[in-house]
């Protein structure tokens, strides 16, 4: 069937449809549900004879509209949180694998770049990791306790700030997706060269195994952490600059919720993680 004979067809049906839903209170449930089903069949034929259509985007906008009108007044059972976390986050998480594998890449380049540069060059770690950092550590190896940094501050106040300061990182990670996903890589790209830099200037001073052990305490679960924001991030910027068969900003509020849901789970790790870092090492 010709799109112009699909759209002939259907058309009045689908603006009464549409103007129906403008008053929501005036409309059955159930004759709602019914229009729903008709919606859904027809959204899916289109999906399938006329991919990239203006037809196939506008029934989209449609059915977004009548699934949210459907379940706008839907009352949960019971708490949300158990089914967020049951549920909702692992769909999420498993659907955001591929955005995960290019944000581990990513990170892991700039790792090995940093690592590389670092060796190659005694100036580069006080470029990226600044002189009063450098020389604080300097320091403290020569008192004989590299790690000392850790240290400097008691337990709690330790805790919340290194906790606050991951959640941070990790939402400006998150956020930089707005600037398309090259933003989010940027900020991949920049915490892997500071990461990189930071085991090779420790590998120069025969003391890998230390912070390889600090890191291995703390920096997994923040280091997993941050690679994971930065997949949200991506996500988030490839619903916005990528649509698809959706408005523009359909997709952007979607890969808004989807992103978010992602850093919501990422709160205990960060917790976790400030706690191993603030009471442990």
């Amino acid at each position: 069937m010709k799109e112009i004979t699909f759209i002939n067809r259907n058309k009045a049906r689908w603006e009464k449809f549409e103007q129906q839903l403008k008053k929501p209170s005036s409309i059955d449930p159930d004759s709602l549900a019914d229009q729903f089903i008709q919606l859904t069949d027809d959204l899916a034929f289109a999906r399938t004879f006329y991919p990239r259509s203006h037809t196939l985007a506008y029934l989209n906008s449609l059915s977004q509209k009548t699934h949210q009108e459907l379940y706008r007044n839907k009352r949960e059972k019971g708490s949300r949180i158990p089914s967020f976390i049951k549920t909702e986050l692992p769909l999420v998480l498993r659907s955001a694998r591929p955005y995960f594998l290019i944000s581990f890449i990513v990170f892991m380049a700039a790792w090995t770049i940093g690592v590389a540069s670092a060796l190659n060059d005694n100036n580069f770690v006080r470029i990226i990791l600044g002189d009063q950092y450098v020389n604080m550590t300097l320091n403290n190896i020569e008192k004989g306790d590299p790690m000392a940094v850790y240290g400097n501050t008691s337990e709690l106040p330790m805790f919340l700030h290194i906790t606050m300061n991951n959640v941070l990182v990790s939402f400006v990670v998150f956020l930089f997706g707005l600037l398309t996903p090259l933003g989010s890589i940027y900020q991949l790209f920049r915490n892997g060269i500071m990461v990189g830099a930071f085991q090779a200037f420790f590998y120069q001073k025969n003391l890998l195994g230390v912070s390889t052990l600090a890191i291995m305490i703390h920096g997994t679960l923040e280091l997993s952490a941050i690679v994971l924001a930065g997949g949200a991030g991506i996500i988030l910027g490839k619903y916005f600059i990528f649509p698809g068969s959706y408005p523009r900003k359909e997709s952007f509020v979607y890969g808004v919720k989807k992103g978010i849901k992602i850093m919501i789970g990422l709160v205990p790790v960060f917790i976790v993680a400030g706690f191993l870092e603030g009471f442990v090492i």
